[in-house]
């Protein structure tokens, strides 16, 4: 039997040497888990990770909003009710007074019975795990925001420039 290229390795050295990079640029709720999670897995196999937080992504990483994150289906056309892949929610019901709130702890509810942990204990878990977390200087600059606005396992607040240096080479994932 040859080895296929699509099956992946899982050899103690197969992570030596790899980077990735992940460019979080959306604070709603189900917007923030997809690039934590891989974050999180990255780091497991060993991989050294870095976050790039960005535009409306540093609500995830700005005290006064990182724990106050929302979910909203205005505008998702993939919205469903759970477990009816057939019958979507139309985006307009989101102007209902309450939707987006009703939404928000539909969601974290969820979130919860996975065992899933909240933003801020979740990059806690990045942050004590090694994960290099950095904050974009225009954005940081456009909101008036500096570090101590931020939460406090951000490595620093860094141009574009700089997060394309530190990461050469890295797989790249923008979220």
């Amino acid at each position: 039997m040859t080895e296929t290229p699509f099956v992946p390795s899982f050899d103690d050295d197969a992570s030596a040497g790899r980077k990735l990079a992940v460019i979080c640029s959306k604070g709603n709720l189900d917007m923030v888990y997809p690039g934590l999670i891989l974050a999180n897995a990255a780091l497991g196999e060993g991989v050294e990770t870095h976050l790039f937080f960005t535009f409306w992504g540093f609500d995830i990483i700005t005290k006064d909003t990182m724990d106050k994150l929302k979910f909203t289906f205005v505008g998702n056309t993939a919205m469903h009710l759970p477990g009816h892949s057939d019958r979507g929610i139309h985006h307009m019901l989101g102007a209902i007074p309450g939707a987006t709130a009703a939404a928000t702890k539909m969601m974290r509810k969820q979130i919860a019975d996975l065992d899933v942990p909240e933003v801020p204990e979740f990059l806690d878990i990045l942050h004590g795990s090694g994960a290099y977390m950095w904050a974009c200087r225009m954005s940081a600059d456009m909101n008036k925001l500096t570090e101590a606005d931020l939460y406090d396992g951000i490595d620093g607040i860094i141009s574009a420039s700089d997060f394309i240096e530190k990461t050469d080479g890295a797989q790249l994932l923008f979220v």
